[in-house]
């Protein structure tokens, strides 16, 4: 039957990526989607550093190094955007926008990520993956001994805050409201020498011509005092958005929008399985969708093995 596969992957991050090369090497017939160039959120990376085994690369250079890696297993692979997931029992069904593609495979597998909400202020475009990050673990390191900004005041903007403190020579927080995370943790970043905090402000722009070069932002209060601070990099936390509007209506996203997944990557809906940063999870990061991946792509195969007996 023409379009029929026995796992279709949407999303073509490290996950998606990872669970195809899992999935043909267990013989399976994979079609990998994304509406976009392979490599997901690691294009946008400057530059990776703890990726086990590969030193100091650029993300770009890691997603074609993954990309390639697919190729040479004869993974198909299709740009097309998923608009669409129905359940049908043994089948599921993946509708395109292009060309109303439609694809059938007896397992699915949802690696299509998150985006880090923006500002949507002057330069963030400029700046973007070069001055302008989502992840101090990934990109940290290379602001050690310069001046750091960060956007953001809840849970995982003080947490970074905290280890960015620790290698950088000034942190300037800069947040819509007061510090909402943890209290305490909140109170060890107060006390950290180098960190400033400039609650209830509005960020106006990101300046720089060759390279990000500041911050300029106002006071939300009354007098709408203006400052401006100089940095060399910056780190936005102002919450991410799941890319699940495709396939939520399957009850199988939490509030957030991400995926409910077992530690089989299994969802609710036998056949569909989460890999990568949609799914429910403490830590974001390349190895970790990696992992995912491997694991849902065992499982999905298992899967559709016991549907062919």
């Amino acid at each position: 039957m023409e379009n029929t596969y026995d796992i279709v992957i949407v999303g073509a991050g490290p996950a998606g990526m990872t669970a195809a090369i899992y999935a043909i090497r267990a013989n399976m017939k994979v079609l990998m989607l994304d509406r976009l160039a392979p490599g997901g959120a690691i294009i946008n990376t400057n530059e990776i550093e703890n990726y086990t085994g590969a030193g100091k690369l650029t993300g770009a250079e890691l997603a074609i190094k993954m990309f390639e890696h697919t190729q040479e297993l004869g993974v198909e692979f299709d740009y097309r955007t998923v608009i669409d997931l129905k359940d049908e029992g043994e089948w599921k069904t993946v509708v395109c926008e292009e060309d109303d593609a439609v694809y059938k495979a007896r397992a699915v597998i949802l690696a299509t990520g998150t985006v880090p909400r923006r500002l949507g202020v002057p330069g963030e475009d400029q700046w973007a993956g070069s001055g302008i990050s989502w992840c101090a673990i990934c990109d940290g390191a290379q602001y050690r001994d310069k001046e750091v900004v960060v956007i953001g005041g809840g849970n995982s903007a003080v947490e970074e805050s905290i280890y960015l403190a620790g290698i950088c020579t000034r942190l300037t927080i800069v947040t819509m409201f007061d510090l909402t995370a943890d209290p305490k943790a909140c109170d060890q970043l107060r006390k950290m020498p180098n960190v400033t905090v400039y609650p209830y402000q509005e960020v106006l722009e990101f300046t720089g011509e060759d390279r990000l070069t500041g911050v300029r932002f106002k006071s939300t209060k009354e007098d709408a005092t203006e400052r401006y601070v100089t940095c060399d990099g910056v780190f936005e936390y102002i919450g991410f958005a799941a890319s699940s509007e495709a396939f939520a209506k399957l009850g199988i996203v939490d509030r957030t929008g991400c995926i409910e997944a077992d530690a089989r990557m299994r969802t609710k809906v036998p056949g569909i399985f989460g890999a990568g940063d949609i799914t429910v999870k403490h830590l974001r990061q390349i190895v970790t969708a990696c992992g995912d991946g491997a694991v849902a792509a065992n499982s999905a195969a298992s899967y559709v093995e016991s549907l062919k007996q």
